[in-house]
């Protein structure tokens, strides 16, 4: 319970990075007003969001629109335990990759019922374009999860970390690291992937009819996978988050994640599911083939 609330309040403080990290590279102040330095903002927004009042259309399914934005969050929730820190994972099972599997595939389910159940043309079309993206990376995604496991030999996070007491998986797999990050901005509907919610073309995608509390809800579960997938890339590319060196690596690629939104314009729909099936999927399947090999010879 500890860990999740500490969690929670981190992922209130991105957001507060995130806008400060965007306003200097944009020339200008981010929120300095709520106190020292605008440290308070997220509380004040927090407040704000969550004493609006929630207003339901007729054509709404209700209960559907109701549960899912906290749906949304808790699936990202779910994935915390998994994650090793100082002391093991909260639930150390030999297979938590696979758990990760299941839990990010899930998410993918939400945003579609977030988006179909306010029954509005521009959250529809913004729910099918992200389901489109999220299952197209899922692929090479999952390939590049493959790729570290065959390089483990397990499914577990605790014997991803024994296999790096050598040498990280990040040294000689640079190129695949640089996939991974791509298909994480592209899996969390970040830019310059935000195709579910492009403003001009979509007013604000699948979460366009929510409000107050809801829009907070999404908007917490996708800051929370940021955070998450942040620490699973380093997990699998670096090693568990347990020594100062991997902490700073973590906000490092945290901070990446933020710093590619001030930097890149939102690219062309078809340029996205190009870069998907006509690059990334052929490169993650030939880089997979390499410890296929390495085991095969070494058995």
């Amino acid at each position: 319970m500890l860990i999740v609330i500490s969690i929670l309040i981190s992922v209130a403080f991105y957001t507060l990075l995130e806008r400060k990290i965007l306003s200097y590279i944009q020339i200008r102040k981010g929120p300095n007003k709520v106190g020292f330095m605008g440290i308070l903002q997220p509380f004040s927004d927090a407040i704000k969001l969550f004493n609006k009042n929630l207003i339901s259309l007729e054509s709404m399914n209700f209960m559907l629109s109701y549960m899912t934005p906290s749906l949304s969050l808790f699936i990202s929730i779910c994935m915390i335990p998994i994650i090793l820190f100082n002391f093991n994972s909260l639930i150390d099972i030999k297979h938590n990759i696979l758990m990760f599997f299941i839990l990010s595939s899930m998410g993918v389910y939400f945003i579609l019922l977030i988006g179909w159940s306010s029954n509005s043309k521009y959250s529809y079309l913004g729910s099918i374009r992200s389901v489109a993206q999220m299952i197209s990376y899922e692929v090479s995604f999952f390939m590049i999860i493959l790729f570290i496991v065959l390089m483990s030999q397990s499914y577990s996070f605790t014997q991803m970390e024994e296999s790096q007491k050598m040498l990280h998986f990040f040294w000689g797999n640079m190129l695949l690291f640089m996939m991974w990050l791509t298909s994480c901005l592209a899996e969390t509907n970040r830019s310059p992937f935000d195709f579910a919610e492009g403003e001009s073309e979509l007013v604000s995608g699948f979460n366009v009819e929510y409000m107050g509390g809801w829009f907070a809800l999404i908007f917490l579960s996708e800051y929370l996978s940021m955070l998450i997938l942040s620490m699973i890339s380093t997990i699998m590319f670096f090693s568990p988050i347990k020594s100062i060196l991997s902490f700073i690596i973590m906000i490092i690629i945290t901070i990446s994640l933020i710093w590619v939104r001030g930097t890149y314009p939102r690219f062309r729909y078809d340029m996205l599911m190009n870069l998907s099936w006509k690059i990334f999927l052929p490169l993650s399947l030939l880089i997979i083939i390499l410890p296929m090999m390495i085991n095969f010879n070494y058995q």
